[in-house]
């Protein structure tokens, strides 16, 4: 019996599966020291903008001081400035003809919008964006993608102060892209080079994994995802003597300095163990001197803290099947005392290409696909991210009514 499409077709229709060119997805995770960024700092050379990923997972330590009345409440909130500074450089070549394209709307959020034309440059927009204290975890999505991500959840665990302030801890962004899970854990561990303190670190990776949970019934701890990637300040140091690990960096012995790294240690059945991380091929990342590019304590002379030697804190980690790792780096920023790094990883996306069903049947799978692809929210815990790929976020800029 015909339903009124025409030709009529087979029921029996089944999904073929196709293997999508892969996304492209740039990480990196930076400790700002506290430092607040200028409304002239250009991110593009940090981004790589030369050569656009489909996928920005940006993640901060520090991003505001740490101190006692920050760690209650903090008293400034960097996610606007960055986020201003991020779409500026993401979306910097097509701004101009977005601005004068169509007059603008305003959201209920106070941001505006502007419709995206047909022709005009593609561009980027913010799907999640959480503070935690000084932590901040930030995703951008390339715009043409949007209707590929579903489920998008944050959670926030903080390991600090008392055990719980969030000055230390980690946010985790879940969401699906096709119909693969990702978790992406944004970290600052707890920090000291002293003997024994690796066991801290140790103990705030262990809460995280096991504390961080997203309002769902799967994938709802973060090891439950198909693929993870973790970044942060791990804080981990080198177990050597402070005299014997700065000859080392004086010599630029990176290899000897890895062998005793704490951790590559945790990793090789630690509580990291499963984890893997791409070649480190780029000098320590911790600490340098203010503005300079000379390590503390390891200038002739100066008054450095002797319990203190360089050492790769700032890391990214992965687990999971279909992860490639082409890029593994750090970007050269005084910023602060820290060395932000980089990594780009290629995740192959197998997608079903449906033949040409009824019309009654392609409306039933459609209507099944809409309630499959909801999901619950919750204050400050959830972020769903459904709607039109016709629109974009516009960040105003948040430097003109604050002290710099």
């Amino acid at each position: 019996m015909k339903d009124g499409c025409s030709p009529p077709i087979s029921l029996e229709t089944k999904p073929q599966r196709k293997l999508h060119h892969g996304y492209k997805v740039f990480v990196s995770t930076w400790n700002v020291g506290g430092a607040l960024p200028d409304a002239d700092l250009r991110l593009d050379n940090w981004l790589d903008t030369r050569e656009l990923y489909d996928v920005y997972v940006l993640g901060f330590q520090e991003a505001v001081p740490l101190t006692p009345l920050n760690v209650i409440r903090p008293t400034t909130n960097p996610l606007s400035r960055w986020n201003y500074l991020i779409s500026a450089a993401l979306n910097r070549s097509s701004s101009s003809s977005s601005s004068s394209s169509t007059s603008s709307s305003s959201s209920s959020s106070g941001q505006k919008i502007h419709p995206v034309k047909e022709g005009q440059a593609e561009e980027f927009f913010c799907v999640a964006s959480k503070q935690m204290v000084g932590i901040l975890l930030i995703v951008w999505l390339r715009g043409s993608l949007r209707k590929d991500l579903r489920h998008l959840s944050i959670s926030a665990v903080g390991c600090g102060a008392m055990g719980f302030m969030g000055n230390k801890g980690a946010i985790s962004v879940s969401f699906f892209l096709q119909k693969k899970s990702f978790c992406f854990v944004c970290c600052h561990l707890s920090s000291g080079g002293a003997a024994g303190d690796e066991q801290r670190r140790n103990r705030d990776a262990a809460k995280i994994l096991s504390r961080t949970a997203f309002l769902r019934r799967r994938p709802r701890k973060i090891l439950d995802h198909d693929r993870i990637i973790l970044l942060g300040d791990l804080n981990y140091r080198v177990s050597l003597p402070v005299p014997t690990a700065r000859s080392l960096v004086a010599k630029k012995e990176w290899a000897m300095l890895l062998q005793r790294d704490q951790l590559l240690a945790e990793m090789s059945g630690g509580i990291l163990e499963g984890w893997s991380e791409g070649a480190i091929r780029f000098p320590p990342t911790y600490k340098y001197n203010p503005n300079s590019d000379e390590y503390y304590g390891c200038v002739p002379g100066s008054k450095g803290d002797n319990t203190r030697a360089p050492a790769w804190c700032d890391r990214i980690l992965w687990r999971g099947k279909g992860l490639t790792q082409t890029r593994y780096d750090r970007y050269e920023s005084k910023l602060s005392d820290h060395r932000p790094v980089r990594a780009v990883f290629v995740i192959p996306v197998h997608t079903d290409t449906w033949r040409t069903m009824p019309c009654g049947s392609q409306m039933r799978r459609q209507t099944l696909l809409s309630l499959i692809s909801s999901s619950p929210s919750d204050h400050n815990q959830i972020r769903q991210s459904e709607g039109s790929v016709s629109s974009v976020t516009v960040y105003p800029s948040p430097f003109s009514n604050v002290e710099l």
